[in-house]
Formats: structure tokens, sequence, C-alpha cells
């Protein structure tokens, strides 16, 4: 089914239809971009009552609790019949050209391959995360980088207990990655899009047919951002309240700096330990704030003197950083993943050693005290994403990929 425009119809594919990360924020990105340029966008995604609202939401399954799992819901992680059935049920009443998949496994896993491929619908999927390589999806093992199961030998995180330090969930997570592996996760889709130079290289190394993936780097409608041209207040960091993120390395540089303030916007599972933390530091230069998305983040952006992003992780190409240069706002941000793709140092935002908090302080520091300097990078940043990062730029890639996967 084509729309007038004879733009290919999508069915779009994601665990969220809220956002709790970046990659959902990509994910209504493109839903826009692609429902712009002419597509008939069709979301599937997993029922929650955070979602926003959708026309075609009595399809969405339902999902698993995976804080308080049960034997069950750890059957439906691996293999979920109700995603499959519904997704069919989708197709059957709203036939599309094309399945453009994000972040899936887990709440819809790959179950839904079959369906998609039993109607000869091709498969694009975009790579935010490494989890055809690392049933964790981060390439962490208790707290360090790891690679060991290279995208076959998943045996390796039950054994290493990846998952959170349990063997139950780390089984779940090794059993998961071998059946997805099974349904055809890698074998089904027909072309991959990694989101930065240094996943498509990861996922190169693990098999990845070099004419089966393509990297296109995520994108900023810069229209819909106004930037800020006046020296910020206080540095901020934005985004999951995760471990790896450096959110702890940010509090060990920010007590050096007790003339600086900080804000830490977002939620995740550290959020109760950080608050304990900055406490019992006595962190009075330190605010968390919560989750903060829209006019609010914007807000909050725009006051900075920076953005921080202290990721301990293979980072891809993170949203925090575009929207920031977006904003008109340096980000410092870690020598690790997709970052140093986007961060010229000392042009647009400063590059930092990975858990390094005099690093970081360094850093922080040279924003506080130079606040026209950061200025001028945060305007050099948000040239650079005007010219670089635009949606036009990214709709044309997007295109390129739709049209070879349908001819």
């Amino acid at each position: 089914m084509r729309s007038e425009s004879n733009a290919p119809s999508v069915v779009h594919i994601s665990h969220n239809y809220h956002v709790t990360g970046g990659s959902d924020n990509y994910y209504f990105e493109l839903e826009r971009l692609l429902n712009n340029h002419g597509h008939q966008v069709i979301p599937f995604c997993a029922k929650s009552s955070h979602n926003r609202p959708s026309p075609f939401e009595e399809y969405f399954p339902d999902t698993i609790d995976s804080q308080n799992a049960s034997v069950f819901d750890a059957a439906k992680f691996v293999y979920s019949r109700e995603a499959k059935q519904k997704l069919g049920r989708l197709l059957d009443d709203k036939p599309v050209d094309i399945a453009h998949l994000h972040i899936y496994y887990g709440k819809l896993t790959s179950s839904i391959l079959g369906e998609l491929k039993k109607r000869n619908i091709p498969i694009v999927q975009t790579l935010h995360e490494y989890k055809i390589m690392c049933p964790v999806y981060t390439c962490i093992s208790n707290g360090k980088i790891c690679e060991a199961c290279q995208g076959k030998e998943f045996w390796h995180c039950t054994l290493k207990r990846c998952n959170r330090g349990s063997l139950i969930r780390s089984f779940a997570s090794t059993i998961e990655s071998y059946t997805s592996k099974w349904l055809g996760a890698t074998e089904h889709v027909d072309h991959f899009i990694g989101v930065s130079e240094f996943l498509t290289k990861k996922m190169l190394q693990i098999g990845i047919p070099e004419n089966k993936i393509r990297t296109i780097h995520n994108f900023v409608d810069c229209s819909r951002f106004e930037p800020a041209t006046e020296p910020g207040r206080y540095i901020l960091y934005f985004g999951r309240l995760k471990r790896v993120k450096g959110i702890y390395t940010l509090l060990d540089a920010i007590e050096q700096l007790p003339s600086v303030n900080c804000i830490i916007a977002g939620s995740g599972p550290e959020d109760g330990p950080l608050r304990e933390s900055i406490v019992s530091r006595g962190l009075s230069n330190v605010e968390l704030v919560g989750f903060k998305s829209g006019k609010a983040l914007h807000e909050l952006i725009r006051g900075s003197m920076c953005t921080v992003l202290p990721s301990e992780w293979y980072e891809n190409c993170p949203m925090s950083i575009l929207e920031s240069f977006a904003l008109g706002r340096p980000v410092i941000g870690t020598k690790i993943g997709g970052i140093p793709e986007l961060i010229i140092d000392s042009e647009d935002g400063i590059l930092i050693d990975v858990a390094n908090a005099d690093d970081l302080s360094a850093a922080i520091d040279k924003i506080a005290t130079t606040p026209g300097h950061a200025v001028q990078m945060g305007s050099a940043g948000r040239t650079k994403v005007m010219h670089n990062f635009s949606a036009d730029k990214h709709y044309a890639k997007i295109h390129d990929v739709y049209s070879k996967v349908l001819s």
C-alpha cells in the first residue's frame, strides 16, 4: 500500500510509545519526519499506561513487569506469542511496504520477525545499542567493558552474571539471545542502520556483512530549537540515571568545585542511591530535578553553561549532545564509543578521559571560568548540527536505505 505521494508505508516498531531515553526520542522524531515526507507511519509498540495516544493502540500487546517478573513473564521475555499475533492482526488490517525496527527485544521479542517475513515485508533496523552482540545490550559486565559474547557465545552472560549480578536474570538474557538469533534477529533483517561509526564497526567485527549495514547518525530539527546566546548559570546532566552514564564520576568531579552549581535531570535505577550519595557528601551545589522533557528540558539546557555526558559505556549517537548543540550549549563528553564523532575538542565542547573525575573537574572549571568561550563553543555546535545533522539530510539517507531494500 503506497501513499498518494508514492512514499512507502511503514510499520514503525519499538518497545516504547513514550519517552524514557534518547532512542525513544529519536523514534518519535523519525515518525514526525516520515509523516512530513508523505509516508503513512503505523506504530507498533508494547502497551503501557505511559504511552502517548495512538489510533493503533488496540494492536499493542501487553508487556511484562521486568522488575517483578514471574516464571510466565520470563517466558514472554524470550518469546511473546501475543506480540506475534497482534502484529499479524495489524498487518492484516493495515498492509505496509516496509518495517522499520528500533529496540524491540524484551517487550515485543523476536517472535515478530516471522510475521514480517512471511508477508515478504522488507525489514530495516536502526541499532541504538549492542543487543545482537551482547545479551545485556551495553557491552558492560559487572561495571567493566566486556565483549566476550561477540554475537554468538552468549553463555558468557550467565557465567559472568552480567544482568544486575543475578544468575536467574543473566540466564534469561542468555536464553533470549540464543532464541533471538535462532529466530533471525540478524538473518531476517534486510538492512541495519548503525547510529555511529563506532557501532557499525563493532557489527562488522561480529560478522554483519558490509553491504547490509550503513551508518546514519541521529538528527535534530534546528528550526524547533531556539539557541541560547548568553552565558549560563550551572552545568547540566540530563538522561537516564544509570551507573554506566558516569553519574558518580560527575559527583566526584563536582565535589572538587563547591562554587559551581550542577543540575541533574532524569530518572532511572540509580535515582535513590544517587540522592543518598548527594546527601552523604553534603553536596549543596547539586540538585536533582527528576525527569524533564519538551519545553521544560529545553529551558534547563538553555540556562546551563554546558551539558555533561561522562559516560563509561559505548555510547553511540546521544541525542543529548545533538540537542545541546541545537540549543547553543557546548558539551563535555568522554572519549568512548561514538561521542568523539560528535564533539570536536575545544571547538564545540571538551573531550575527557573515561571515569576520570579530575579530568572532568578541570573541564567543568574551564567552562565556568571562560563563559564567553563557552558561548562561542555552543554557537559552533549549533552551526555543526544545522549543516551535518539536519532533518533533510537525515531523511535523504533513510530514503536511500528504504529504496535499497524495496528494489
